[in-house]
């Protein structure tokens, strides 16, 4: 518990005390962010806004989780982990792709950076080294960091995949998962305050399976995740780097986090639900995002389809500014909307563990 405490508190450190420094360097450099022409007018007045803040978010991400480590040299406590070095990686790598995307969008001065098809083999490498990974580094008991079982609180041994259905499962979980945080990157703070709560519930949920793992007392509704303290450490930095960044993230933002900081998130997310055993459960838990990328969806299939809108623009956050709703109107209530999410995720997560112990 101590090395929970000890990440969230290094990530939040350097994030809230390095963003505002990234502010200043980067506006000196003009690294600002273009805005889309036919979006929200209100939105063109945040043009210029210094824009790569993610770099932030990765940094406290990295300090947190070596830092915790570092400080738990002095009671002995588990070193880093294969699952929480390739979630590590995972992200880290994937904000790669999307610093990449910022500074091609910074130097063209346009809103598009990466085109799709660069972006989405970008994806596709992170994801299948990933995928291949995490199915080796099988402990002691015989776990590897993945499992090729498709997983709602836990494996469902019914539904197996297969190794090389497995991989491409992962790459559709980490090309989701990136894009829907992407889509939800378009308030001030909106991505990053969702974030730290979806995150936050995860550290309830991997804190758990670490009191209840199987390897250590295998009883009745243990789970079988082969390192389930060091993936909470992870998620305790990654919330906490979020919070310190959305200090100066929040309306009226000073910095955004842009492509850099939203698909190194949201591969989190999608390395998290394989780690933990929880690809299903995530989509409950991270709805405010499967929502956004569902709008995007929507919109496009029913304009190709009917010529007809259903959102006044996609993603749907737009739709309500569009409909008179104030931007920090919006974005509370998308964070509520965020919060009841992860806070039903981690009932159906408890309930699932109940009717295991009383079976």
């Amino acid at each position: 518990m101590r090395q929970i405490l000890f990440a969230a508190g290094i990530a939040l450190a350097v994030s809230i005390l390095l963003t505002p420094v990234l502010i200043k360097a980067f506006s000196r450099q003009g690294f600002g962010q273009e805005i889309r022409v036919e979006g929200p007018q209100s939105h063109q007045a945040k043009r210029g806004t210094p824009t790569m803040g993610g770099v932030a978010i990765l940094a406290g991400l990295w300090a947190g989780y070596w830092g915790s480590h570092l400080i738990g040299l002095a009671y002995d406590a588990e070193g880093p982990s294969a699952s929480g070095l390739l979630v590590l990686g995972l992200t880290t790598a994937l904000g790669g792709v999307g610093f990449l995307d910022d500074f091609i969008k910074i130097r063209k001065q346009r809103n598009l950076g990466l085109n799709k098809t660069a972006k989405l083999v970008g994806q596709l490498i992170v994801a299948v080294v990933f995928g291949i990974l995490a199915l080796q580094f099988r402990n002691s008991d015989g776990l590897s960091p993945a499992s090729t079982d498709l997983s709602y609180v836990r494996d469902i041994a019914t539904v197996s995949m297969g190794s090389i259905v497995f991989i491409l499962f992962v790459y559709l979980l980490v090309s989701a998962w990136s894009n829907a945080v992407n889509l939800t990157d378009g308030l001030d703070g909106l991505a990053a305050g969702a974030m730290a709560l979806v995150l936050g519930a995860y550290v309830i949920i991997t804190f758990w399976q670490y009191r209840n793992a199987c390897a250590v007392e295998p009883t009745a509704g243990c789970y079988d995740v082969r390192d389930p303290l060091d993936l909470a450490l992870l998620c305790a930095a990654g919330g906490a780097a979020c919070l310190g960044f959305l200090w100066w993230n929040a309306a009226p933002a000073k910095i955004f986090m842009g492509d850099t900081g939203s698909l190194a998130l949201g591969g989190m997310l999608a390395g998290l639900s394989v780690t933990t055993r929880t690809e299903l459960l995530m989509v409950v838990i991270g709805a405010l995002f499967v929502a956004e990328a569902a709008s995007v969806v929507i919109q496009v299939a029913v304009f190709r389809s009917s010529r007809r809108r259903v959102f006044r623009m996609a993603p749907f956050h737009h739709h309500f500014e569009l409909g008179g709703w104030a931007e920090t109107t919006v974005i509370i209530r998308f964070w509520l909307l965020a919060g009841i999410a992860s806070a039903m995720g981690l009932a159906l997560f408890y309930s699932e563990y109940l009717a295991a112990i009383g079976d």
